[in-house]
């Protein structure tokens, strides 16, 4: 049987006779064509849908990617995604919470096998965040998720032209900041530089600066670096330094600087009421923990005043909690005037405010010195405070003050100043006060203790007084109401005592008083000398405002001098006789009363011009008669005694 023909070996044979004898390297090779055509080929925004169902299941909001989706596979992948939007709280006008231009992610594929995200870099080109409270809450609050486990490991975040919004309407708060990437030596810290205005609590607000990157905050141990400057109408801060505690939002700590106009002005920003004071800068040590933020080791200026110690402020409780510990080495007296509702002296080298000099200025149009300005009743009733304030020099030109120890306390619209102590003249003076603000007008209450009181030193200013010897005591009780200090006057109830034991004057200053002419030319023309003082008292009733004496009296060894009237609180009116009678035989002395009257802004002093009058007449007459007989008519037979007063007083 013939054979056939062997066929000639040509190159596809070759290649059959290879499949035969390594098939896997076949198909090793036709995968690997396969894959090099699906990549090359593949549209990864098939994944579109499938990531956004995803989104939108985990967030419990619309998410949409309204660009391509692009995938570079490899050790570390690269997503790269354009237009991405995801949806507000269903609850807030706003339908987008958070856009941005580009998301560019790099993602290393093996620690993924482990449960773990680690993404080298990550890019945003123009995001824009909004961030709003409502009722429900924040918008950053997603339904479903936890928060709990672990976070992806971000080692670069690169911002490009970001935005980002606050919105809090329900306390006037609109926020519109600039976001953006600074360069950095390290590239995995770059900084955030912040800039951009809005709202604070319905004031106008700014803010600039820089932070460290978020990613910072990662290392709980490693200080977060900070300086911002803000501005809320007139009050300015600057946060700067590292913060060296940081938990989230409830706990750091950092340097800070306040400073403005007015205290007052921090009611609306931050919720303490303070009262009306003049411009201030304070800088200290701010600190969080949780619900306590502290001002610690503080110090500045307050007006003319220096100011240091530390302020606490405790929230989350049905009224804020305000606790400080302050203390003064040199305090202007005036910068206290806020408290009163008066305005501080804006005369050469004192630091005023405008508001407040306006309000006294309108004050003294009308001819009034005790500050009429209300007090807030919403202010005292939405904060507690306990507050301790020491001054050791007080500055008081014309008045004899030597330091101050005041204790505030204030809750639910009880406000009491238990002590208000003050050195006066070498003494002191005690006072506890009490102001029930709980009803629609404030009932106060003063109980005023003065001890010791330097007379020689009460009168400053007063040439003839700097040599007075002896002291001055006395009590001080009234009850008032009214929302000024000027309403409670007006209408105060109480007594009012005071008096003086052995001490001695000058004489020339009692023979003016008395209106010796003879005697107060004698001291004036040689060398004056002191008189000693037997005692002084004074009593009066307060009704309805209106003091009125029930006892007056002032003895020396050369004179005692008795006196009545009224004193107007309400009006600011005086009204008081001073009747003098000396007890030497002067030629010359006229036993006319003297005169106090006008107002508390503009008081006199004058003799009884109607009885001088009287008396210069009758001279007149008598001396057509006989000379003797017109001296006789102005002879001082000196009927003044001797006496004590009701008895010696307090020293």
């Amino acid at each position: 049987m013939p054979t056939e023909p062997t066929s000639p070996a040509g190159p596809r044979a070759k290649a059959l006779r290879a499949m035969r004898i390594h098939p896997w390297r076949t198909a090793t090779a036709v995968a690997a064509v396969a894959l090099m055509v699906l990549v090359l080929l593949w549209d990864w925004n098939w994944f579109k849908g499938p990531i956004e169902r995803i989104v939108s299941a985990r967030t419990g909001r619309s998410f949409d990617i309204g660009g391509d989706l692009d995938v570079d596979l490899g050790r570390t992948t690269i997503v790269r995604a354009d237009r991405l939007a995801l949806g507000n709280a269903d609850w807030s006008d706003s339908p987008e919470m958070a856009t941005t231009d580009r998301l560019e992610l790099h993602v290393r594929v093996f620690p993924l096998l482990a449960g773990r995200v680690h993404i080298p870099e990550l890019r945003l080109a123009s995001p824009d965040l909004l961030l709003e409270t409502g009722d429900e809450g924040g918008n950053w609050i997603f339904e479903g998720m936890s928060g709990e486990g672990e976070g992806p490991r971000i080692d670069h975040l690169q911002i490009d032209a970001g935005r980002l919004r606050f919105i809090d309407a329900g306390q006037q708060t609109d926020v519109d900041l600039a976001v953006a990437s600074e360069d950095s030596g390290d590239p995995s810290l770059r900084p955030l530089s912040l800039h951009g205005d809005g709202h604070w609590k319905g004031e106008p607000f700014e803010l600039t600066g820089a932070v460290a990157s978020p990613l910072a905050l990662r290392e709980t141990e490693t200080p977060y670096a900070i300086d911002l400057r803000a501005s809320a109408g007139a009050t300015r801060a600057h946060a700067r330094g590292a913060i060296t505690r940081l938990l989230g939002l409830s706990a750091f700590d950092v340097q800070m600087a306040l400073s403005g106009k007015d205290l007052e002005d921090l009611y609306p920003l931050l919720g303490i009421a303070l009262p009306h004071t003049p411009a201030y800068e304070l800088d200290g040590r701010l600190v969080r923990d949780d619900a306590v933020w502290r001002y610690e080791g503080f110090n500045g200026k307050v007006g003319d005043s220096d100011l240091a110690g530390t302020a606490k402020i405790t929230t989350g409780r049905e009224r804020l909690l305000f606790e400080g510990d302050l203390r003064s080495k040199r305090l202007d007296f005036d910068d206290l005037a806020g408290f009163v509702g008066g305005a501080p002296d804006s005369g050469a080298g004192e630091t005023g405010n405008a508001e407040l000099e306006a309000e006294a200025a309108e004050r003294a149009a009308e001819g009034k010195l005790i500050p009429d300005t209300p007090y807030e009743l919403a202010k005292l009733r939405t904060m507690d405070a306990d507050v301790r304030w020491k001054a050791g020099r007080i500055e008081a030109p014309g008045w004899p003050l030597d330091d101050m120890d005041v204790h505030i306390l204030l809750e639910a619209g009880l406000l009491r100043l238990d002590p208000l102590d003050f050195g006066v003249s070498g003494g002191r003076i005690r006072s506890t006060v009490r102001m029930d603000a709980r009803q629609d007008t404030i009932q106060t209450h003063a109980a005023i203790r003065a001890r010791g009181l330097e007379i020689g030193r009460l009168f400053p200013d007063a040439e003839l007084a700097r040599d007075a010897v002896g002291r001055i005591s006395g009590d001080v009780d009234l009850a008032g109401t009214g929302n000024s200090v000027a309403r409670m006057l007006a209408t105060a109830d109480g007594a009012a005592t005071l008096g003086m034991g052995r001490g001695a004057i000058s004489n020339l200053l009692l023979e003016l008083a008395g209106l010796d002419i003879y005697e107060a030319l004698k001291f004036l023309l040689g060398k004056d000398r002191k008189v000693a003082i037997r005692c002084a008292f004074g009593d009066f009733s307060v009704q309805d405002g209106v003091m009125a004496t029930r006892a007056l009296a002032f003895d020396t060894e050369d004179t005692i001098i008795v006196g009545e009237g009224t004193v107007d609180l309400g009006e600011e009116q005086l009204d008081l006789v001073l009747k003098p009678r000396p007890k030497d035989r002067s030629i010359l002395a006229l036993r006319s009363p003297l005169v106090i009257d006008g107002s508390f802004r503009d008081p006199g002093f004058r003799p009884d011009m109607g009885r001088l009058g009287l008396r210069g007449a009758i001279a007149l007459t008598l001396a057509s008669i006989t000379p003797p007989a017109a001296l006789l008519a102005t002879l001082e037979l000196g009927p003044g005694e001797d006496s004590n007063c009701g008895g010696e007083y307090a020293q």
